[in-house]
């Protein structure tokens, strides 16, 4: 699915990118930690809230309406490679975070972690809604309604806000550097 595979790649990409902020590992570390982690969370945030809770849309739903069971089938399916994607991406989270706590001593860097989730979080959002909903129209925010541009619009609204309001934080430099 190349929508998954783009978007999982650009994260990939652009927490490296972050990473290359930090000459301290132990610090580096924990800001990649915390945008893996927000990476994750968020996509659980997408798949268990809008997919499968409200049911606004499915990971293919606009490529293939679930009109009938084989459809849905298809859909929950690719939700499911989407959740194991999601799940991924906070275990590299989790695994990262061991890394940074046992590398330096991070006293005082609890905002620095919640900012940077925070920022992975907008990070994921912006990325899959610019290429799932509109470069690939694989699904939007909400699929089964009149009007669709006006909530994928709203969702990337959302992302740039949290991005804007985190990233000053969690991409800092450490006094002294």
């Amino acid at each position: 699915m190349s929508g998954l595979a783009a978007t999982a790649a650009a994260c990939v990409l652009l927490v490296a990118a972050a990473g290359r902020r930090f000459a301290d590992g132990g610090l580096r570390a924990l800001v990649q930690a915390g945008l893996l982690l927000g990476i994750g969370f968020g996509g659980f945030v997408d798949g268990i809230v809008l997919h499968q809770i409200l049911q606004w849309h499915g990971m293919v739903s606009s490529a293939l309406t679930p009109a009938d069971l084989i459809a849905a089938k298809v859909n929950m399916f690719w939700d499911g490679i989407f959740h194991a994607g999601m799940w991924a991406f906070a275990g590299a989270g989790v695994l990262l975070l061991w890394r940074a706590t046992r590398r330096a001593p991070l006293a005082g860097e609890g905002r620095r972690l919640v900012a940077a989730a925070v920022l992975g979080w907008a990070l994921f959002n912006g990325i899959e809604g610019v290429v799932d909903h509109h470069l690939l129209d694989l699904h939007h925010v909400r699929d089964f309604v009149s009007r669709r541009l006006p909530w994928d619009l709203g969702f990337l609204a959302v992302s740039l806000v949290l991005g804007a309001l985190s990233a000053p934080l969690a991409l800092r430099r450490p006094r002294g550097a």
